[in-house]
């Protein structure tokens, strides 16, 4: 299990998170939700490890996060950022073998894995920036794949996809649940959110406003509120 335990994170002088508090167990997925600025990026960069709380702790079953060593925590931990690209023209394959350089390896049989996970099996001696945003995205998906980590951490992964392509998306990061690996994903799409997570972690000011199964959040009036739209209804904006 991963866990954030009262979480404070101040940048530039400005409170991004307050106490903060979220659990992920293995085998569940769960979408961190809420609008922009919300905090929910710095929340998955904390949980990763690449953000130092100003409060708070961060564990893995129960070891905190900050005594494992970088190596050690990066093969447990696969991280996706927002708007993730390769800065220069490696192929398909080499970005997803990045995701065996914890391991200190270069096997074969997971990045094939990955890259057919992903539908890009076909395309693995291509160049990722030959490739449409779409396609950049899901190879950078197969590299945290690769790594084959007990955590996936997963930043707008359906950013750049077309719709059915972010429901294949997300039909694999359950699976990836299934097998018992803890799954948090950021997503703006409730929809995508409500047809597959377990649980909606609801962010609001950098604080946690709601953690429950999706229909329980969706049905809440307070996440109309946070949304400013009336859920259920379409995008009728509220009155200020």
């Amino acid at each position: 299990m991963i866990a954030a335990e009262t979480i404070a994170v101040r940048l530039d002088g400005r409170t991004v998170l307050d106490g903060v508090s979220l659990a992920v167990a293995p085998g569940e997925l769960v979408a961190l939700v809420g609008p922009n600025g919300a905090g929910k990026s710095t929340l998955l960069r904390v949980l990763a490890g690449l953000t130092r709380p100003a409060a708070g702790r961060v564990t893995l079953d129960g070891v905190a996060l900050n005594a494992l060593a970088p190596r050690a925590r990066a093969r447990r931990i696969a991280w996706l950022e927002q708007g993730a690209r390769a800065a220069w023209g490696m192929t398909v394959r080499e970005i997803a073998l990045l995701g065996r350089l914890p391991h200190g390896d270069a096997a074969a049989a997971p990045v094939a894995a990955a890259l057919a996970a992903v539908g890009l099996d076909h395309m693995a001696d291509r160049r990722i920036d030959r490739l449409s945003g779409g396609e950049a995205r899901r190879a950078m998906i197969a590299r945290v794949l690769a790594t084959g980590p007990d955590v996936m951490l997963l930043d707008e992964p359906c950013a750049d996809l077309d719709p059915a392509q972010g429901f294949a998306v997300m039909r694999l990061l359950r699976e990836e649940a299934a097998k018992g690996r803890a799954v948090v994903v950021i997503l703006h799409d409730l929809a995508l959110a409500a047809r597959y997570a377990d649980r909606m972690a609801l962010l609001e000011s950098g604080r946690l406003v709601a953690d429950a199964a999706p229909d329980a959040v969706m049905a809440d009036a307070l996440a109309g509120r946070v949304f400013r739209v009336r859920i259920g209804e379409g995008p009728t904006v509220l009155p200020a």
